[in-house]
């Protein structure tokens, strides 16, 4: 077997003459460096010599966290499989879910989600996986999560809790994909059964769309039942929004749609 041309056993020999575990400046081992190039070959290479799965480079990254990132369900070494930890944070709280959700990788995420990664675990800007799919507009991440776990932890993101009561600024799914125009995102978030008119210190997303010139989302959630006179806490409703801040080109559409 060759590994780009080269010998795998005088590479593991050479591996073995050396610290695999010896880290940059940034932190950053080997490993890391093979899953970010998703380099199968060499991580298996690295793995045999003894290389930490979950060694940490100064963000709190480990190599799945680099895996997830870039997309590819096969860097095996650095896999699940490897007893790497699917649900370990990096310095701002993201797990390997996150940043596959984030990312738009479907594969990847369906693999996480088969070694058990946690749906509701959130990060420091208190944003859980799901969350930032619908922030991004992944559209089939979002699909897969709802369709999938359509009776466990993930339609609990759906639903208020307790928490979200006791902090009330907190944004959700549906607000994130107001907020950034993603009105099929939004579809499947009401065909789920998130309540169109949740609100947070801001208001609704309806709200959210008014203050970011989001015509189409406007559009779509008046089309869809909601409460286009629901005032935020700051006694705000939509179309207060529009004419107190938005200055967008959709401005005396969005006027005529929310009276």
């Amino acid at each position: 077997m060759t590994v780009r041309g080269l010998n795998r056993m005088a590479l593991l020999g050479s591996t073995k003459r050396l610290n695999v575990n010896a880290q940059d400046c940034d932190g950053i081992s080997c490993l890391h460096q093979a899953a970010l190039m998703c380099n199968v070959p060499i991580i298996q290479l690295f793995l045999d010599a003894g290389a930490q799965v979950d060694i940490k480079d100064n963000k709190g990254m480990r190599p799945l966290h680099y895996a997830s990132w870039q997309g590819k369900p096969e860097p095996r070494g650095s896999s699940p499989s490897y007893n790497a930890s699917v649900n370990e944070k990096a310095n701002k709280g993201e797990t390997p879910l996150h940043l596959a959700c984030q990312h738009g990788h479907v594969l990847v995420t369906n693999l996480l989600l088969k070694y058990h990664s946690n749906v509701l675990i959130r990060n420091k800007d208190h944003k859980s996986p799901l969350d930032l799919a619908c922030e991004f507009g992944r559209y089939e991440v979002v699909k897969m999560l709802l369709q999938q776990h359509s009776n466990s932890r993930c339609r609990s993101l759906l639903t208020e809790n307790p928490q979200d009561v006791a902090d009330n600024d907190r944004t959700t799914c549906l607000h994130l994909a107001a907020r950034n125009g993603h009105v099929d995102v939004i579809r499947l978030l009401l065909n789920a059964g998130i309540d169109i008119n949740r609100s947070t210190l801001r208001g609704t997303a309806l709200h959210e769309a008014a203050m970011h010139g989001k015509l189409d989302v406007v559009r779509m959630l008046i089309e869809s039942g909601v409460d286009v006179n629901k005032p935020n806490s700051y006694d705000q409703t939509a179309l207060d929004i529009v004419r107190s801040f938005t200055t967008c080109h959709a401005e005396k559409e969005m006027k005529h749609l929310l009276k």
